[in-house]
């Protein structure tokens, strides 16, 4: 029997449990899609219900197969998430989604309170996203769900109510707390004082090594308290690299330019372009762009595609054009997006008539986009930064444009593509590590 550690990767779309050896090799995988369902509000969300039965059903199955012996137990989440519990450790609410619209509540007199939306939000390092802040989604329903709010006892990020599943331990920790949640004060490295104002109760964060021990049966196993994951990413390059310093591309629906290296604090002016920052398992800052290029790209590519009659994955199978890459960085026209990325994130495709075929459409998409991302990692770096290397992971690294267009954007610096493979589950299992040794 091989002892292992389990770690649920629980994203937006999928939700995978993963096992790995002693070597932080995988020795098994699932991957699984639930359908959602609607809130209160009847607005679609996750139907937490079912995770929590498969999560529990994936942990039982394994056990009594007898293939593996569970060490070790963590959870690695998307963000925005939180779950309130009553009295008895009982979940209160749905799982709210973080693409949910706050149009039932003015946040006016709460920034006011607090020193104004762009001092805040610099402070908490956290733009006004609405729901994608979670310190406002906690403002919202004390405020505009009462008989949810005066059952609520404790309040978790989706990772730790993972974990408490298991550990029935309130836990918080740094990973969770500091992305973009307008609950954490970057200048003091504390928990803002909004919270204690407004009657609002969190954990005090742990490091993210932190675990509690169980018994299952006559195995004892450590349960972590689980990771942000766009921070667990982070944490195999930070063990791993030597060399100097390097920023992680973290590809997919968003693209997270992350700075672990930054030393300097967020500026209004970073602030109003995207910027932000997450705090590492040690509570150290990592500075970041955060751009909803991944969408950009999905939406504009199937109408681009339609246009040109071809299939919307048709830019997977086309070989890499250097000569008219090079045509159209000399170029450097902005044609699809002008005046930026507009709210509906559908580029100005009226000029679509003047590109003689679906490459060189496609090429430009890509090099806008590109551009957009060469931006946010202008954005992010000190003033005496030595940048050496940029690691690009998720589905952009297979992205031969996309590769292109950044290094020659960036020519003085080596880009990789990161050959970590899970990165967010191998960091939570990295956390994890000594229970097998």
């Amino acid at each position: 029997m091989k002892d292992v550690i389990a770690i649920f990767d629980i994203g937006k779309t999928n939700k995978k449990i993963l096992l790995f050896d002693k070597d932080l090799t995988v020795v098994y995988e699932d991957i699984i899609r639930f359908d959602e369902i609607t809130d209160d509000d009847g607005f679609p969300c996750d139907d937490i219900e079912a995770i929590e039965n498969w999560i529990g059903k994936k942990i039982r199955d394994i056990q009594n197969e007898g293939n593996y012996r569970i060490k070790a137990i963590n959870f690695t989440t998307h963000g925005a998430t939180v779950v309130y519990l009553d009295e008895n450790g009982k979940r209160i609410t749905p799982l709210y989604n973080y693409l949910k619209p706050l149009d039932d509540i003015d946040f006016t007199d709460f920034y006011n309170r607090y020193g104004g939306v762009n001092k805040f939000s610099r402070k908490t390092a956290s733009p006004a996203y609405g729901m994608l802040n979670s310190g406002l989604q906690m403002y919202w329903l004390k405020n505009n769900k009462p008989q949810y709010w005066k059952k609520t006892r404790s309040i978790l990020h989706y990772p730790q109510y993972l974990s408490y599943l298991f550990s029935k331990k309130i836990t918080a920790d740094y990973t969770s707390i500091g992305a973009h949640t307008a609950v954490w004060d970057f200048d003091e490295m504390k928990y803002h004082y909004w919270l204690e104002k407004e009657g609002i109760s969190l954990p005090e964060p742990e490091k993210g090594d932190e675990v509690v021990m169980i018994n299952k049966g006559e195995n004892r196993i450590a349960v972590g308290s689980g990771l942000h994951d766009s921070s667990s990413s982070l944490i195999p390059l930070l063990q791993e690299h030597s060399g100097g310093e390097f920023i992680l591309l973290s590809t997919g629906t968003w693209i997270l330019c992350m700075n672990p290296f930054s030393k300097e604090k967020l500026t209004q002016s970073q602030l109003e372009q995207n910027c932000l920052c997450f705090l590492t398992p040690e509570k150290e800052q990592v500075k970041s762009s955060m751009q909803f290029l991944g969408h950009v790209h999905e939406i504009n590519v199937k109408t681009i595609s339609d246009y040109f009659g071809k299939k919307e994955d048709h830019f997977t199978r086309m070989d890499l054009d250097k000569d008219l890459c090079s045509e159209v960085i000399g170029r450097s026209e902005n044609i699809f997006f002008p005046d930026g990325i507009t709210d509906d994130f559908k580029a100005d495709l009226s000029h679509l008539n003047s590109f003689k075929n679906f490459k060189t459409a496609y090429i430009q998409l890509m090099y806008e986009i590109s551009l957009l991302v060469f931006n946010g990692i202008r954005l992010i770096l000190d003033k005496d930064s030595q940048l050496k290397v940029i690691y690009i992971s998720g589905g952009f690294n297979r992205n031969e444009y996309f590769i292109y267009f950044i290094s020659s954007l960036m020519p003085e610096v080596q880009v990789k593509i990161s050959e970590v493979k899970n990165e967010s589950a191998l960091g939570a299992a990295l956390m994890m590590k000594k229970f097998l040794i």
